[in-house]
Formats: structure tokens, C-alpha cells, sequence
């Protein structure tokens, strides 16, 4: 065995000759590691900036949040006796301007030591603490909107604000999750002149402590819950001060992760063509190097290295593409995404992307490199005409092997192993199918009658003749064409629903905190403007899940997978008739007058997560009083119509000792909707006012960026099919060389060899125009109706014209890796073979 340096040196200067052939091995390398290292980068990167920032976002060491009540004096004592305690209060109400107008804001009031942590900044400077006496800060939203500026008025419920300063930055906005408007702040104490506060309406009262840098923020709050075991508060602490968002981040990130090792996988299909190509055109030097006394470990020593050499290159520059990405997509992207990720390098994303290269380099390229191990010089000088050489038994351990690792990586990292699985499964089988297609292509066309056109027959051998590249070229064509349908009918399928479902079925408002006793009012002045007035109104409460079939919440150590019902506090409302837009599918629903003991109807996934059966109990603290109800239906919930529903429906009676208001939804017709938009706010101080197109537009916003970050890791996935299939057209030229070599000797013409090979290329690529469209559509509707939970509504047209240019794009690019080949002249060819 020669010493490695020596092998290194030939392998190097043999390299410098000609590294031309293991570009594609390069560029789909590089590809598919950059996408995966940029996703994890960026995605840990957020992550990362959430656990930093964690104290700002929240506003505090941990944060107690009540529903529809502030805390007791008792409980305040109890926050001031573990650290240095801020009270907020936030609600939805009407700004009103001078002129009028009205917009739904979110309200928030803050104490005289707001923030603990971070600092609040004004268009004028920084601030700490409330605005002055009579003053608001305004956000930029509210300042463009309804055409205000400092030293203007606003009006909140019976109160006229002064606009002390418009705000640049709320350092716990993130914290405070999901609005519907924008954000005004006030001092606590000018709250209750707004009246905004009555009983039963709905706001959210959070206290944040700030603990000494000793205490343990989690140890604390369990303290305190077992000393106020009746408070009913939901508990947030620094680590994870913004867990909707964090979780909303790691899903996608592992779903895009998912997509790009997809890609990877793709890229390394053009690995082992590109390889193989490079192996075809070093024939000769393999021929001379056995030749001369070179055993076939030392050759496949030698070629292993400049593909290891070549690889690690690639893998290298992918690796600072995606180390780089996060800083780049921040600079770029930075308002879509909830926090800039940091500027920092996150090794263990890195680490990852590499390994994930790695082992696709060696499952992809192992076999070409191998087969040359057990051919004879001889046989390597005739390769052209005898094919290619069996892959050894240690070959075939060592790619499975490698394919195992690739997928217990993948299954190890991710954040829900089963989903990842079923994913990896979900390629494979792809792979497999199209693998087997391509034997089955074939196997059929050698089996064919041969046609007495010779240029139907010369294509027809084509398909079957030995060497022939037509299980990669199935698996190249069929990857892209895949792809191209599941793009085009997941983002179809997500624009109908935002576009056309969603506006068709919605209401003109939502109105919240409509006062019980000022109903028949509210109802008679939408009646009033307009007469076909659609109005639906339940009443509504805000508690907190606390027991469920005999378990206590805070006793779990884990929530169940699927129970985010138990997280923080839920609206609950009670009725005496099944809600509309539900259908019982368990259960019976109570009488109209029942009276006696509580009952609830539960929504149908969230008692599947909760293992609820008839018959069980089920508690809620409202108002920091537990109340248990016995599970009476189960109900599916229609939740795309916009309409007035909730996972928890109790029966009459359950909640009528506690103070509660009703929301409603109103559906009129344009001119009374502008009408009501303006009379409501001000015949209804308390109410606030949310109109449909504005959370239609806000979800719209949220989705078009979904789909925009998956066809951007699919558009990587794409690149990497065209590169396997230019690779497959590669990996084969040499010996499409010699046919058309043969063919022009014998008398063949340039259009008739380039017939062929185009009606070659036609076949191949109608035969998988067909499947391809069952199978993109197959994955577009797992991703549609499991991931975004939308109706599968792809446009036929538009699925239909792209699964029509990219079968297009396909020939064109197969012919054009064949027009070199009209070129090749007969006497330098045959010399070369």
C-alpha cells in the first residue's frame, strides 16, 4: 500500500488536470448543505435570541397572568415578598379621533416601574415608567391610520387622552403575543376613568416580577401557586417568554429542515451521476494507472480522495453560506421574522449540515468509485461497449450503513421524531418508486415490437439498450416533475383559501364586550342599518383549564401532546343549543332548560389529546373560582367560517353567578358596515369593534410568508432535480458519444440523431408528466390538510400548466446536454474510446 502523501500527490496532480468533471458533485453538495445549514442557522439563531432576551420579552423573571381580574391585595403581597412586582392590564378597545373615526388597539396600562427589563423607547427618546397624567403613547399604526400626531387628543371608553410621544419600540411586545390592532399605553392609574373596566368584561391583568439573581424563577411560581391554590393564574418565567412563537419557529424550522435534507438527498442522486461521469472520462488514466502495477485498492484510494477533496470543499462553502444566512435574511427579512436572529455562529446546526453531507457524499458516491475496483484494465479500455462493473457486497453494507446514520440524524434531531420518520419514509418511498419505474420502463420497451421506422426504433432501443441511463434519468425527471406539482398545488391551495373561502364566509365584525343588558339595544341598531343584518351573540368568559379525568394541571410534567387547550387561559361560553357550524359526534347535547349539574361538550381533537371519554370531569377557574362540569358531547367544529364558536361549551346555568358580557358577530352589507364602524364605538364605549378584513389580512400576511419559506427550501429542492438531471444527461455522454459516432458513419443525419433522442426524451417525460402529478398532488395535500389544517383545493389550470413547463423545461434541458454530441467528430471520437 503506497504511504497516503503519495497517494494524496497523485490524486492531486491528477486533479489539477481536469477537476471539470466533479462540478455537479460540487454544485449539488453545496446546495443541498447550504439550505439545510441556513435553516438550522437561522432557526437556532431566533431560538437563541428568544432564550437571550428572554427577561425583555417577558418583561420580568416570571410573569403571573389573570383573565378578567386584577390580583388581591394578598397576592400583590406575595409578588413583593419574592422579588419587585409590575402590573400591567391589557384589553381591546376604541381609539376614537376628533373627526370620528374609530379603530380597534390594543390598550395596555402600565405602572410607575414599567419596565423591569429593557427599555421603552419614543419616537423622542427613551422613557421608563407611564406616560404623564392625561397622556398616551401611540403606536405608528395608530399615527398613520387615523392621521394623529403628539399633541393631539384620543379617546379610550369616557376618556380624552393628550398623545405625549408615538412609540419606537415596546421592549416586551413580543411577549404579549398575538393583536388584532395597535398598541396604546397609558398609566395604570388613568384606567379607570376610561370605564372600559365593567364586570364581565374581558381584559388580562399580568403581574412581572423581577427576582434576585439567586431565586429560580420556576421554584417561585410553584410557591406561589401552592400558596394561592385558588388564584387560577397562568405562569410564564424568562426561559421561554414568548413559547408561541418559539413554537411556531421550531415546527417550521423542522418542517423546511425536512425539505432541505429532501434536497440533499436529491443533490446526492446527482452526486453518484456526477462521479460516475468523472469515473467515465478518467478511464484511461484507471486503465494505466492497474496497468502499471496499481492494485484496485489503490486505485479506489486514489479517485477517493479527489472526490473526498472536492466534497469537503463544497460542504466547507456551504457550511459560510449558511453561517451567514441568518445575518443576511435579518438584514433583508428582518420585520417578517418575530426577532432578528443574532449575529453569531451556531455549531451545532453547522455540525449537522456537514454531517448530513458527508454521508450523502459517501452513499451516493461509494458505488461508481467501488465498481472500478473489479474491472481489469482490459475491461476498463472497453467500458463503453461492455457497461459497468457489479458493486461488491462491502459496497452495499457500507451506502446502508450510511443511509442508517442519515436517517437516525435526522430522527435524532428533530423536535417530533415520529413526523420526521414518517417524512424520511415518505422520500424513500418516492425514490423507490421511480426506481422501480425505471426498471419497469425497460423491461417494457425491450419487450415492445420493434417498429420499422428506423428512427422510432433507434429511440425505442435507447430506452433498453445496455448502459443506458434510464433509471436515472426516471429518477431525475420524476424528482423535478414531483416537485413542480406539489409547489404549485400547495400554494394554490393556500391562496383559494385565504383569497376565496375565507371572504365568502365571513361576518362585516366581531363585537366584544357587549354588555348584557344593553342587548336588545345592540341587535336593534344593526337592524336599523340594515334590515338583512346577520347578528349571532353568545356570551363569553376567559378561564383556565385546572383538572381534566381526574388530573390536576399543575401536577403534569409534561402537557400531552396536542393539549393546548391547557395552556393559559381559553374562552368558554354556555348554551342552551348546539352552536352553529358544530355537528355532535359523541354524546347528547342537554335539554334547552336544562338545569342541574354543569355539563360540557368538548371539541372532538382536543378531547382526543386530553384522553376525555362521556362520563369524565372537567374543571376551569373562572375568576378565581374552580368550577367542575361533567363531559356530556363530543363535537367536530367547523372553525373556517368565522362564526362564534369554542372548544368548551357549557351548559345554561354553569356560569351565571359570575359577571360576564356577550360577543357577537354581525354580517351586513358594505354601506351599513361603514356605518356601524363609526355609531357602534360610540353608542357602545365598552365594546370593542374588530373588523373581519383586518384579521383576514393579517392571516393572509402570516400564510403568504409560510408558503413563501416553503417554496423557497422546495426551490432548492428543484435546483438539485435539475442538477441530477443534468447530471444524468453527463453521466451518460460518453457513451451517447459513441452512438452517434456509429450512427453518423452509417449514414445517420444530425436531425435524426436528435430525434431520437428527443423522442427518447418525450417518452420518458409524458410517462412521468402522469405520475408525477399523483404524487405531487398526494404530498401537497398531506402538507395542506396536516400542516396548515386547509381545505385541498390546488387549481387544476395552474398544477396543470406548471406540471406542463417543467415537463418542457426538462426536454429542452436533455436536448440541449445532447447537441454537444452532433458536434463530436468520428475520427477524434474513436480514438478516444
Amino acid at each position: 500500500m503506497l504511504p497516503l502523501a503519495t497517494l494524496w500527490q497523485i490524486a492531486r496532480r491528477d486533479l489539477a488536470t481536469r477537476i471539470r468533471g466533479l462540478r455537479l458533485l460540487a454544485v449539488c453538495l453545496f446546495l443541498g448543505v447550504a439550505t439545510l445549514a441556513a435553516i438550522g442557522s437561522l432557526t437556532r439563531g431566533i431560538t437563541s435570541e428568544l432564550e437571550v432576551r428572554g427577561q425583555t420579552i417577558l418583561g420580568g423573571d416570571v410573569e403571573f397572568s389573570l383573565p378578567q381580574r386584577e390580583a388581591t391585595a394578598e397576592e400583590m403581597a406575595g409578588f413583593r415578598r419574592v422579588g419587585t412586582p409590575s402590573a400591567t392590564v391589557r384589553l381591546r378597545a376604541m381609539a376614537n379621533d376628533p373627526d370620528g373615526e374609530a379603530l380597534l388597539s390594543e390598550l395596555k396600562a402600565v405602572d410607575g416601574v414599567y419596565p423591569l427589563y429593557g427599555t421603552m423607547r419614543l419616537d423622542s427618546g427613551a422613557r421608563r415608567g407611564p406616560p404623564p397624567p392625561g397622556g398616551i403613547w401611540i403606536g405608528k399604526d395608530l399615527v398613520s391610520r387615523l392621521g394623529l400626531k403628539v399633541g393631539e387628543r384620543v379617546k379610550f371608553g369616557e376618556k380624552s387622552f393628550l398623545i405625549d410621544g408615538v412609540i419606537a419600540e415596546e421592549p416586551d411586545r413580543l411577549g404579549e403575543g398575538f393583536t388584532l390592532g395597535p398598541v396604546a399605553i397609558i398609566g395604570l392609574a388613568d384606567l379607570p376613568a376610561t370605564q372600559l373596566i365593567q364586570p364581565g368584561s374581558l381584559y388580562e391583568s399580568k403581574y412581572r416580577v423581577r427576582l434576585p439573581e439567586s431565586a429560580n424563577p420556576e421554584a417561585v411560581g410553584k410557591a406561589l401557586t401552592a400558596e394561592f391554590p385558588d388564584a387560577g393564574w397562568d405562569i410564564t418565567d424568562s426561559s421561554n417568554g414568548a413559547p408561541g412563537t418559539r413554537r411556531f419557529i421550531e415546527r417550521m424550522g423542522q418542517f423546511l429542515s425536512l425539505v432541505g435534507l429532501a434536497a440533499l438527498v436529491i443533490a446526492g442522486i446527482g452526486v453518484g451521476n456526477g462521479v460516475a461521469s468523472y469515473l467515465a472520462g478518467k478511464r484511461p488514466g484507471l486503465a494505466t494507472l492497474k496497468v502499471l502495477g496499481a492494485d484496485s485498492g489503490t486505485v479506489a484510494r486514489i479517485y477517493g480522495l479527489q472526490i473526498l477533496a472536492v466534497a469537503a470543499v463544497s460542504i466547507a462553502l456551504g457550511l459560510i453560506v449558511g453561517a451567514l444566512a441568518p445575518a443576511i435574511i435579518g438584514a433583508i427579512a428582518g420585520d417578517v421574522l418575530p426577532v432578528k436572529p443574532g449575529v453569531a455562529i451556531y455549531p451545532l446546526p453547522l455540525a449537522v449540515s456537514a454531517a448530513y453531507g458527508l454521508l450523502i457524499a459517501i452513499a451516493f458516491a461509494l458505488p461508481p468509485l467501488a465498481a472500478t475496483r473489479h474491472v481489469p484494465a482490459a475491461g476498463l479500455y472497453r467500458a463503453t461497449v461492455s457497461g459497468a462493473a457489479r458493486v461488491d457486497r462491502q459496497t452495499v453494507i457500507a451506502v446502508a450503513a450510511a443511509l442508517a446514520a442519515i436517517i437516525a440524524l435526522a430522527v435524532g434531531t428533530a423536535r417530533e421524531p415520529l413526523f420526521a420518520l414518517g417524512f424520511i419514509g415518505a422520500a424513500i418511498g418516492l425514490l423507490l418508486i421511480l426506481v422501480g419505474l425505471g426498471w419497469l420502463v425497460r423491461r417494457t420497451a425491450s419487450r415492445l415490437p420493434r417498429p420499422k421506422r428506423p428512427l422510432f426504433r433507434l429511440a425505442l432501443a435507447n430506452l433498453h439498450r445496455p448502459g443506458a441511463a434510464t433509471g436515472a434519468l426516471v429518477v431525475a425527471l420524476g424528482l423535478g416533475l414531483t416537485l413542480f406539482v406539489t409547489l404549485a398545488a400547495i400554494q394554490t391551495s393556500i391562496t383559494a383559501e385565504i383569497q376565496s373561502t375565507v371572504p365568502q364566509r365571513a361576518p362585516s365584525f366581531f363585537v366584544l364586550d357587549v354588555p348584557r343588558t344593553e342587548t336588545r339595544r345592540f341587535q336593534t341598531m344593526v337592524a336599523g342599518a340594515d334590515p338583512k343584518a346577520e347578528i349571532n351573540m353568545i356570551p363569553a368568559l376567559r378561564g383556565s383549564v385546572t383538572e381534566f379525568a381526574g388530573q390536576r394541571v399543575d401536577e403534569l410534567a409534561e402537557l400531552p401532546e396536542g393539549a393546548w387547550v391547557l395552556r393559559g387561559d381559553r374562552g368558554l361560553t354556555y348554551s342552551p343549543v348546539l352552536p352553529n357550524g358544530s355537528e355532535l359526534v359523541g354524546g347528547q347535547w342537554w335539554a334547552a332548560d336544562y338545569k342541574g349539574r354543569p355539563l360540557v361538550s368538548v371539541e372532538q381533537e382536543v378531547a382526543t389529546s386530553l384522553g376525555l371519554k362521556i362520563g369524565d370531569t372537567l374543571s376551569v377557574n373562572v375568576l378565581g373560582v374552580e368550577v367542575q362540569a361533567k363531559v356530556a358531547s363530543f363535537r367536530t367544529v367547523n372553525w373556517d367560517n368565522f362564526g362564534l364558536n369554542y372548544v368548551l361549551v357549557f351548559s345554561p346555568g354553569t356560569f351565571d353567578a359570575a359577571p360576564h358580557n356577550m360577543v357577537a358577530t354581525v354580517a351586513v352589507g358594505p354601506e351599513a358596515e361603514a356605518a356601524l364602524s363609526r355609531s357602534i364605538p360610540r353608542a357602545f364605549p365598552s365594546a370593542s369593534l374588530i373588523a373581519v378584513r383586518d384579521v383576514v389580512s393579517q392571516v393572509t400576511t402570516l400564510l403568504t410568508q409560510m408558503s413563501q419559506a416553503i417554496a423557497a427550501a422546495a426551490s432548492i429542492a428543484i435546483l438539485a432535480g435539475i442538477a441530477v438531471l443534468i447530471g444524468a444527461i453527463a453521466a451518460s455522454r460518453e457513451r451517447r458519444v459513441y452512438d452517434s459516432v456509429i450512427l453518423k458513419l452509417l449514414g445517420a443525419t444530425r436531425g435524426q440523431i436528435l430525434g431520437a433522442q428527443g423522442m427518447e426524451y418525450a417518452v420518458l417525460a409524458g410517462i412521468l408528466a402522469v405520475l408525477a402529478l399523483g404524487l405531487g398532488l398526494a404530498g401537497a395535500w398531506y402538507v395542506v390538510t396536516q400542516l396548515f389544517e386547509f381545505d385541498f383545493a390546488p387549481d387544476p389550470l395552474i398544477v396543470g400548466m406548471t406540471l406542463l413547463g417543467g415537463a418542457g423545461l426538462s426536454f429542452l434541458i436533455g436536448i440541449a446536454g445532447s447537441w454537444p454530441l452532433l458536434s463530436a467528430k468520428p475520427a477524434q471520437a474513436l480514438r478516444s474510446l
